[in-house]
């Protein structure tokens, strides 16, 4: 998986976080918690802020 994967990486957080509300999710968690991702194989640093604004959109989206 890589930081590209936004729908991927949204429906891995919702399953593994499935008690948590993504509105309320800090970037510096999100993306911890990305990297912790089983499967996540890409440079940490290629993240930034509209990668994971996209992420946590989607997952919101997936929590709906």
């Amino acid at each position: 998986m890589k930081w590209t994967d936004i729908r991927e990486i949204a429906i891995a957080l919702a399953d593994k976080f499935p008690d948590t509300d993504p509105n309320s999710v800090r970037f510096t968690d999100l993306y911890n918690w990305v990297l912790e991702l089983p499967g996540f194989s890409d440079d940490p640093k290629r993240s930034g802020e509209k990668i994971l604004e996209a992420i946590q959109a989607a997952w919101i989206e997936e929590s709906e």
